[in-house]
């Protein structure tokens, strides 16, 4: 490996370590008696290296991969250009939840504190509604719509979202027994009976 990918490697370590120091704080002390002063100190690091990976606790815990994380935008827009929408939706949504799955009690426990504090909420909404339509205008992009005047690419955002919520809580709920792909696919299979013009 060279030595920037080494500097990469080393990089992607620390926020890692840094977001789930972050979610084991939260779980142990409960989210409001979180600091980034410990969630530094139990990742090994400085106060000051935190944030250069994240700007707040909110962010480690919201956003774990940072913020230039890849989005499900990201992903759609990188779907070959041949695929229909909603397969290409698909073919997003699989991308996005095999990286999600892949730590998944990681995943069940940042849920738990996600779902345990209701003081995040304002946040999450701001994020999804961000996450949300640039996801739309990836949807526009795509189909030749207007994103802001076309029914299409606002409203295949927004089932989708609504898809992925319900599958997250569903894996939750089951405690993880089904793998999250397949949630998912069960859900855009419903979402794909109720939108023939995106077939």
């Amino acid at each position: 490996m060279t030595e920037r990918g080494l500097r990469e490697r080393k990089k992607a370590d620390t926020r890692a370590a840094l977001a789930a120091a972050t979610v084991r704080l939260a779980a142990d002390r409960g989210w409001e008696n979180v600091t980034v002063e410990a969630v530094a100190a139990a990742a090994d690091v400085s106060y000051r290296t935190f944030f250069n990976y994240f700007s707040s606790k909110e962010e480690a815990l919201l956003q774990p991969g940072g913020p230039d994380q890849p989005r499900l935008s990201t992903r759609l827009r990188a779907v070959p250009a041949e695929l229909g929408p909603l397969a290409a939706v698909r073919a997003a949504v699989q991308a996005e939840l095999v990286e999600l799955e892949a730590d998944p009690a990681g995943l069940r426990e940042r849920m738990t504190v996600l779902m345990g504090t209701p003081s995040l909420l304002p946040r999450l909404v701001e994020m999804s509604a961000a996450d949300e339509r640039e996801f739309a205008l990836a949807v526009a992009e795509r189909t030749g719509a207007d994103a802001d005047t076309d029914l299409l690419p606002a409203l295949l955002a927004a089932v989708v979202s609504a898809a992925l919520r319900v599958s997250l809580l569903r894996w939750q709920a089951q405690g993880g027994t089904t793998p999250l792909t397949a949630l998912a696919d069960e859900a855009l299979d419903a979402v794909a009976a109720g939108l023939p013009a995106a077939r």
